[in-house]
């Protein structure tokens, strides 16, 4: 693996991170006024409280209620993001930001926050709910230079969920040229949607593809039942629906299916 990988997980052989969805937030059409934003960091920090006690290895913050997506984040959104972030992350245990989908303003709370890493596309061209999705790496990768946060990491998703890519090259290949060309720190394998896992074929492509120096993750559709399966080819995981009550990703998390996950893992 390499060092800026080993410096945020020295001990974990394969590090299993936990999402801690945030609630959607204000400026988004789903905003629970009457809960406010108190309200949305009490929910975060009463779930991340619950994955930290099952024993994940990290947490990962994420805009997860905030459908529909925009590719340009809000105003209001971010800035309550980051007062999310800063009230809840862990304080012995490494951190991460995302927001859906929008690099930048990932990158920009991921360095208000302190934060050890951050998600996000940021190659290729899709076709996606959102939209036509381009993406500009160079910039991603620039902005972080200007910050002075090169020992941020950056995993870089080339499987995007509620999308397909514009071209025919295989995810192995797209997960190549994307350490070769835009310098991935970690690279991310996802499914179809939120919850649900890619095939394991295409994770071991990717794996066997990609330098071994690079780590390569499960980024989505990790279940207690199947992890031991994807782990094999692997290099940790990103797990969030299976751990909230009944496996169902807008609800809170379920500290029991947490502590299954961990238990599963870890015996892999």
């Amino acid at each position: 693996m390499s060092d800026k990988f080993k410096k945020i997980f020295p001990k974990a052989k394969k590090p299993l991170i936990a999402m801690a969805h945030v609630p959607p937030l204000p400026g988004t059409p789903l905003y629970d006024e009457k809960l406010g934003v108190q309200g949305l960091v009490d929910h975060v920090k009463r779930d991340t409280e619950h994955l930290l006690n099952a024993g994940f290895d990290a947490i990962m913050f994420c805009n997860e209620g905030d459908r529909p997506y925009q590719l340009k984040a809000g105003l209001e959104a971010s800035a309550v993001m980051a007062r999310v972030v800063t009230e809840c992350k862990p304080t012995d245990r490494p951190y991460g930001v995302d927001f859906l989908w929008d690099a930048n303003c990932a990158l920009a709370i991921a360095v208000a926050t302190d934060a050890y890493f951050m998600r996000e596309v940021v190659t290729g061209v899709w076709e996606s709910d959102m939209g036509l999705w381009n993406t500009d790496a160079a910039t991603i990768l620039r902005n972080r230079r200007n910050f002075s946060r090169d020992d941020l990491a950056i995993f870089m998703n080339i499987t995007p969920e509620f999308a397909s890519p514009i071209g025919t090259r295989t995810p192995a290949q797209m997960a190549q040229s994307t350490v070769v060309s835009s310098l991935a720190d970690v690279i991310l394998v996802s499914g179809p949607m939120a919850g649900s896992e890619p095939e394991i074929s295409t994770l071991a492509q990717v794996r066997e593809a990609v330098d071994k120096n690079v780590p390569v993750l499960l980024n989505t559709g990790a279940k207690a039942e199947t992890i031991a399966d994807y782990l094999k080819y692997a290099d940790g995981c990103i797990v969030g629906s299976y751990l909230k009550v009944d496996g169902y990703t807008w609800n809170p998390v379920d500290p029991n299916r947490a502590k299954k996950f961990i238990d599963n893992a870890r015996s892999a």
